[in-house]
């Protein structure tokens, strides 16, 4: 019969080699983000400087396939080589480091608080499956913004670093010197310039696509379906694709707002109005028929209206 100390011993030994693990998964988890964060980033550098409407190159002329004339504007190779000209190719990753410590920060407070979420959610039995669906994507509703109040400065900070590229500035450097500039400018409610429109995207994105999945999969796919399972499976990543599309705006207006007035050319006429509002913004960019620009990177084009007469 073992004694009370050799359980207590082997109890001591199982959660010491169980706290590294948990320790290991976090710190993968946290280096994975760090490493796609870098490398999407000169993908988001690019396309933040079409969002606030920053064009260095100007358009070619070319056809549709149905013949119309159009103007076609640089696409994201040609941008980023425009960048790595005028900035090298470090250039490409300006703004990076707020973005990689919005990660880490989002990947904490998502784990922490999916396990207070979980803890507090396992006695509550689901009746149906839409209440599952509604309870389910609430929970993930209070996670995402709690996520975003947390990381939305530096996505601030990092909007605000790429942008002065429009206007070749300088003001803003490491996250220590943005944490500075930016509360000493504009107090605590700089940080969160665009976080309401950040958010009612966010929220818009969860329910739509949680909510058109389970419809599709419960009244769409036919059981008799030999691949009903598989097809179940890609839904809520199709629907996320399309509703991503939808909820765009407010990623606009949104990164829009974070340079906005702040003392950067890209946020101050003639390269932008200055808004009283988010709401202000959406409507002015609803008016030029422009609440999806920089939602591609490829064939962007402008339509020509008129063209000087080549005939003699």
């Amino acid at each position: 019969m073992e004694s009370s100390e050799n359980l207590s011993g082997q109890e001591v030994g199982v959660e010491q080699d169980a706290t590294p693990t948990l320790v290991d998964v976090d710190t993968a988890l946290l280096l994975l983000g760090a490493g796609v964060t870098a490398i999407t980033h000169p993908l988001l550098y690019v396309k933040l400087l079409i969002q606030v409407g920053h064009e260095p190159l100007p358009p070619t002329v070319g056809t549709t396939m149905f013949g119309r004339r159009v103007l076609y504007l640089p696409g994201f190779f040609s941008y980023a080589r425009h960048i790595v000209k005028v900035d090298g190719k470090r250039g490409l990753f300006r703004g990076l480091s707020p973005r990689i410590m919005s990660s880490a920060i989002s990947t904490v407070v998502r784990s922490k608080v999916k396990q207070q979420v979980e803890l507090l959610s396992k006695k509550d039995e689901l009746q149906t499956s839409l209440r599952k669906v509604v309870k389910e994507t609430s929970h993930e509703m209070i996670i995402q913004c709690l996520s975003r109040v947390a990381t939305h400065p530096f996505h601030v900070m990092s909007v605000r670093c790429m942008a002065q590229f429009v206007g070749r500035e300088v003001k803003y450097g490491g996250i220590f010197s943005c944490i500075i500039k930016i509360f000493k400018e504009e107090g605590v409610a700089g940080f969160y310039v665009g976080l309401i429109p950040h958010v009612a995207g966010e929220v818009l994105f969860l329910w739509f696509c949680n909510l058109l999945a389970h419809f599709i999969n419960t009244y769409a796919v036919d059981e008799s379906f030999t691949q009903a399972s598989a097809v179940r499976s890609y839904t809520k990543f199709v629907m996320g694709i399309a509703v991503s599309a939808l909820t765009y705006p407010f990623m606009l207006v949104a990164d829009i707002m974070a340079v906005n007035n702040c003392g950067l050319a890209a946020g101050v006429p003639p390269h932008s109005p200055i808004f009283k509002s988010w709401l202000h913004c959406w409507n002015h960019l609803s008016h030029k028929d422009q609440l999806f620009r920089g939602s591609s990177f490829f064939f962007r084009r402008v339509p020509v209206t008129s063209w000087p007469s080549t005939e003699g």
